[in-house]
């Protein structure tokens, strides 16, 4: 199966509902989708392959030297020289990486780095903003619910994490980047249009290639996207019974207290390690506020919304940190706890 590609300038054209389709089940069926024809300037796209890569051999030297999975890497291979069978890495990726927002420092070389990658994530974010008028528009939503819902008093958090892959001499013993959901909203991916590694799980289990494509920009949702009744959690609450006071457990079907209801996908994703080729990844995460408050959406037509808990989603960042690369369904129980404490 392949990942969709989605020509999004058809989105304002007689193929609007075709294209709107098409996305909805991007969104619905895998979690993944590709768009070409997005509107950002193919000029811009190219400028900024090469000022990250220009960024990247100004850091080489250092990963090689002073990553501490290079050393891991180079040290189980010595001990299976001398006859042990290596385990492979399990806490640690194979991946040079450095994240810019607009009010942290910036790098200042090379000196075209920083114009271009202001430039292009002005672009992104009004594709992401474009992007959330389609969900809203295909969800029932009422026109811009979805950054309401982010912002609280603040403006929804917006970072772009620039990685790359380098070659590794044996890609059987670490990950690229070991297999996780992302905790935000949005994520828009530019990645390499040579070198693939980049792979999503469907929902039977297996795990399909995103295919590298010039120039296209790789959509996935987040948790916070994602409401899905996943798994049960137990509160213990004082009641009163017969002249006193017992404990009563309940157990409940919890409902993560997002937006799409379950049917948008959180998707598992990873990056294998390859022998081959520097790969290039650029991902811009369009996420909540740290303080905004998430919370079920209420359908435009006015029903009622599903009476779930809610949560800030800085809480969930600081559960997500510790347990980024482990099941799901721990941190959404986590939130539930907090919610009813």
């Amino acid at each position: 199966m392949a990942i969709p590609v989605i020509d999004f300038s058809k989105l304002d054209g007689p193929e609007r509902a075709e294209t709107m389709a098409a996305i909805a089940a991007g969104f619905e069926d895998v979690g993944f989708f590709q768009l070409v024809n997005t509107g950002i300037p193919e000029e811009l796209l190219e400028r900024v392959k090469k000022v990250c890569t220009d960024r990247y051999k100004l850091r080489e030297q250092d990963f090689q030297e002073s990553n501490p999975v290079v050393k891991a890497l180079a040290e189980l291979v010595e001990k299976e020289g001398e006859g042990l069978t290596p385990r492979k890495i399990k806490n640690m990726d194979w991946e040079d990486v450095f994240t810019l927002q607009d009010d942290l420092p910036w790098p200042s070389n090379p000196p075209a780095f920083k114009e271009t990658m202001m430039e292009y994530r002005k672009e992104l974010k009004k594709l992401a903003e474009k992007l959330l008028g389609v969900m809203e528009e295909l969800l029932g939503l009422e026109e811009g619910h979805i950054k309401k819902a982010f912002s609280g008093d603040f403006e929804p958090f917006y970072g772009t994490k620039v990685s790359h892959y380098p070659p590794c001499p044996r890609p059987d013993l670490v990950d690229g980047l070991r297999a996780h959901t992302d905790a935000g909203g949005l994520i828009l991916l530019f990645q390499d249009d040579r070198f693939g590694g980049l792979q999503v799980q469907l929902p039977d289990g297996r795990w399909v290639d995103v295919q590298p494509l010039e120039n296209a920009i790789v959509i996935n949702t987040g948790d916070q996207i994602e409401v899905t009744i996943i798994l049960q959690y137990y509160y213990t609450n004082a009641v009163e019974w017969d002249g006193g006071l017992v404990e009563l457990t309940i157990a409940l079907d919890y409902c993560p207290a997002v937006l799409s209801n379950g049917r948008y996908k959180s998707a598992w994703h990873r990056i294998l390690a390859s022998r081959d080729g520097n790969r290039r990844s650029i991902a811009s995460f369009y996420n909540p506020a740290r303080l905004a408050n998430i919370a079920p959406a209420t359908p435009a037509a006015g029903e009622d919304a599903a009476d779930y808990p809610s949560f800030v989603f800085g809480d969930y960042m600081e559960v997500y940190i510790k347990q980024k690369f482990q099941a799901k369904e721990p941190r959404f129980a986590a939130m539930a706890t907090t919610t009813t404490n």
